[in-house]
């Protein structure tokens, strides 16, 4: 049970380092909103040629830099309420496919001798057509011993690592699946997966692993160039620091640690505003023993403003798309989905709520589980501690 009064108390004790940390953060980020108006008076040419010398710099323009442009790109439309807002969503996106998925798991218990997970995703596809056709629908895997114990990676301390590997491989398959299903779609469908495509965690990982993230990252990426249909790495809160750190190298001087891309840009962004796009040069080392898989420099980073209140969220997108002209096409899409979903693209926030997996769920499936294997003969002993604290909630 949680005491409001004490943890008042433990933030009391915190209250002076919350504010220090305010103010170096407000500092930093004055410095590099200083620093980002000199590098808006470069070229493209010139910022290449200035980071010449730093293999991963963080970030590198494309061709949308032009010399005195700024950065941030302002939306035109502006509305007074949410309904004048819907009026220019609806036609965005009539009759233009989009497709999201999301998932949820169940990590492996202590509690029963035998390792055991499960994976959930959901997609949602809608047309937007005038009949109103959509589809909703999930799989469900279960991941036995064979799935989660290798000899590479500690069970023990990471019951959650092969998971979110499985989940995540099978949120990719899917939206592979509807690209290739829709690939001749006309107008342009557009997909979402919740979540980057650049995978700086995975660098922690083992090369096994790692392996596995970058392969289904790069099919992912390869099915949306083949079939010609768009797909987007939403992510509603970023903490990413890739211009911030293309800013410090152009300045020969260290990022802060407490600045972020959204929190450089967003001071100068109102709704639907967004940077320019940049191709992502992060140096976060996931391909130090394979550069032959980097696949880095085929995504593109843009921050947009979807939500009044909030930073900018990040946008990571295949480079593909902004070669062909369709960069804009996607952010509209983008936006008149998040004006729908009231900042959040709806069709995201509808996987989202199909495939979630609450503690109720999680319960049941153990229950599931223990009857199942009762039922086959299987020995699965339980933790008393743990049918004690079932017992008594």
């Amino acid at each position: 049970m949680l005491s409001k009064a004490h943890v008042w108390h433990a933030l009391e004790t915190k209250a002076e380092v919350f504010a220090r940390y305010q103010r170096t953060t407000g500092h930093e980020q004055q410095r590099f909103e200083a620093f980002l108006r000199r590098l808006e008076s470069l070229d493209a040419d010139a910022i290449h040629a200035a980071v010449s010398d730093t293999p991963r710099p963080g970030a590198r323009p494309t061709t949308e830099r032009r010399a005195g442009q700024r950065v941030v790109r302002p939306f035109a439309p502006r509305w007074h309420n949410h309904e004048q807002a819907r009026a220019w969503a609806l036609p965005i996106l009539r009759d233009t496919l989009t497709v999201a998925v999301d998932g949820s798991q169940i990590a492996p218990s202590r509690d029963f001798s035998v390792p055991v997970g499960a994976v959930q995703v959901a997609w949602y596809e809608n047309a937007h057509s005038a009949a109103g056709d959509y589809t909703k629908d999930l799989r469900f895997e279960v991941l036995g011993p064979d799935d989660l114990v290798n000899g590479q990676d500690d069970l023990e301390a990471f019951p959650d690592r092969e998971v979110n590997l499985r989940r995540f491989e099978l949120e990719c398959q899917v939206l592979i699946e509807a690209m290739q299903r829709h690939a001749r779609r006309d107008p342009l469908p557009v997909c979402f997966l919740d979540g980057s495509f650049v995978l700086s965690f995975a660098s922690q990982m083992s090369p096994q692993l790692q392996a596995r993230y970058v392969r289904v990252v790069r099919a992912l990426l390869e099915a949306s160039e083949r079939t010609r249909i768009p797909v987007v790495g939403f992510v509603d809160s970023s903490y990413a620091s890739d211009l911030v750190a293309l800013v410090a190298h152009m300045e020969h001087c260290p990022p802060p640690s407490t600045l972020t891309d959204a929190m450089l840009l967003g001071g100068s962004m109102s709704w639907g505003d967004r940077c320019e796009a940049f191709v992502c040069a992060r140096d976060d080392r996931l391909f130090a023993a394979t550069p032959e898989l980097d696949y880095y420099d085929r995504v593109l980073l843009v921050y947009c403003k979807t939500s009044a209140a909030n930073p900018p969220a990040r946008l990571d997108v295949p480079t593909w798309v902004l070669e062909a002209g369709l960069l804009e096409r996607v952010l509209d899409v983008v936006r008149a989905e998040c004006v729908v979903g009231t900042g959040y693209p709806y069709g995201a926030e509808t996987a989202d709520a199909v495939a979630v997996l609450t503690a109720a769920d999680r319960d049941h499936f153990y229950r599931t589980l223990q009857e199942f294997t009762a039922q086959h003969g299987v020995d699965l002993p339980y933790a008393r501690k743990a049918a004690s604290k079932r017992n008594r909630r």
